[in-house]
């Protein structure tokens, strides 16, 4: 029995779940890293799969942007698909000047401007992290394979465009970057005795005012030696300035 916004059949989803915010990634991902995927799940164009991976079973499934959609989406696979494990993995926009381009950050905890914790009727301000377990498995593993994690807290911002222009300020507690889900992944999962973690990309930088466009292997002109890296100068990060990046939005999307 299927709900309003997932016709897949019980069973059909695996014990862990990885959620990006783009149906679109959902599908890449499914057909890059699973065997034998299956579409479980199409309704409204948010696409779920099913697969294998090295053996074991792995779903995919886009939750949308925002804490609304993945509340939705992760509200359901907790309790309607007996889903243990949701891992958020998307994009988010650096507040912290130590993060560049393309570096990984693991949500440790998650801050946030949302009131979605207020539906829990607690007579304080609840504080979502992660699983322990999930977090210290995904550092040990990328680090395994040579990749140096950022781990901390995420802001979890219910708007992108931000009146106020007050996204650094988040800066002086530490937090290392913005998104738009975490917060209300992780007070679903505490509230189902599940597990969740966020792990991030940096896609852009508010400080560096850089957002990358080229191709993985691009050699930038100011750091020649090291592929993959954008410092944030040239001609292509002013374009993208003027583009995307404002004093007022932030950069990280789902």
């Amino acid at each position: 029995m299927g709900t309003p916004h997932n016709e897949a059949a019980q069973g059909a989803f695996a014990k862990t779940v990885l959620m990006p915010g783009d149906p679109l990634r959902a599908k890449f991902i499914a057909e890059t890293f699973l065997q034998d995927a299956k579409l479980v799940n199409n309704v409204r164009g948010v696409q779920g799969y099913t697969g294998t991976y090295q053996g074991t079973p792995v779903s995919v499934m886009a939750s949308g942007m925002g804490m609304p959609s993945i509340g939705i989406y992760s509200h359901e696979l907790f309790h309607f698909y007996d889903v243990d494990n949701i891992i958020r993995v998307g994009s988010a926009g650096a507040i912290s000047p130590q993060l560049k381009v393309r570096d990984v950050v693991f949500g440790q905890g998650s801050c946030t401007d949302s009131n979605y914790a207020h539906q829990f009727g607690l007579g304080g301000t609840f504080a979502p992290i992660a699983d322990f377990t999930l977090l210290e498995t995904a550092v040990t593993v990328a680090r395994k394979l040579g990749i140096e994690p950022h781990v901390g807290s995420l802001l979890s911002s219910d708007v992108f465009y931000n009146k106020a222009g007050n996204t650094l300020d988040w800066g002086k507690m530490g937090v290392l970057a913005v998104e738009m889900e975490s917060a209300a992944l992780y007070c679903n999962a505490a509230e189902a005795g599940k597990r969740a973690l966020a792990i991030c990309t940096i896609s852009d930088s508010y400080r560096r005012g850089a957002a990358c466009r080229r191709p993985p292997d691009h050699l930038h002109p100011d750091d020649g030696d090291r592929p993959g890296r954008c410092c944030g100068d040239g001609e292509e990060v002013r374009r993208v300035q003027k583009r995307r990046i404002s004093p007022r939005g932030h950069a990280g999307e789902a």
